[in-house]
């Protein structure tokens, strides 16, 4: 068994010293090629290629003032078209199927909302303001009675 050691201490001794004195692989060639090939092409590049001049962010773009959206009033004109959902609410409820499925002409759905408390307004979903029932004309309408600012609105979508 002492003699299978020595033939494996042999064989990597061998296979050691022949790694130290081998040219290094192909692969490995190639990239020190193209190491060497980057290193002396970057300041020929470097000296042929004009500096660019530094630019500012203001200088590429358009210096935004609290004015420059009055004065451009057709930046806004491109999405008074866009049309929304409004949407009124009187209030809300959670039913199960089963008793969705037994209403009927005449059926009563008891909402969340209180006779007499305001209701909501939503564009798109997002409350914008609170009104109460107005009859126009023999048609439902609302009054708005309070308006949610935009720093309102955006606390309550951060909840």
């Amino acid at each position: 068994m002492a003699e299978n050691d020595d033939i494996s201490a042999d064989d990597w001794a061998a296979a050691l010293a022949e790694q130290e004195t081998a040219p290094a692989s192909s692969g490995e060639d190639d990239w020190a090629a193209a190491m060497a090939e980057q290193d002396a092409a970057a300041p020929a590049d470097a000296a042929a290629a004009p500096e660019q001049p530094k630019v500012a962010p203001a200088q590429i773009f358009e210096q935004l003032t609290p004015g420059a959206a009055g004065a451009s009033p057709n930046n806004l004109d491109m999405i008074l078209d866009i049309p929304v959902n409004l949407t009124v609410e009187l209030g809300r409820t959670k039913i199960a199927i089963r008793s969705l499925l037994q209403l009927a002409q005449g059926s009563v759905v008891e909402l969340d909302g209180l006779a007499g408390e305001p209701m909501s307004v939503l564009v798109n979903g997002c409350l914008i303001a609170q009104g109460e029932v107005v009859v126009v004309n023999d048609k439902f309408g609302i009054r708005l009675t309070d308006i949610i600012t935009p720093s309102e609105r955006l606390r309550r979508l951060q909840r």
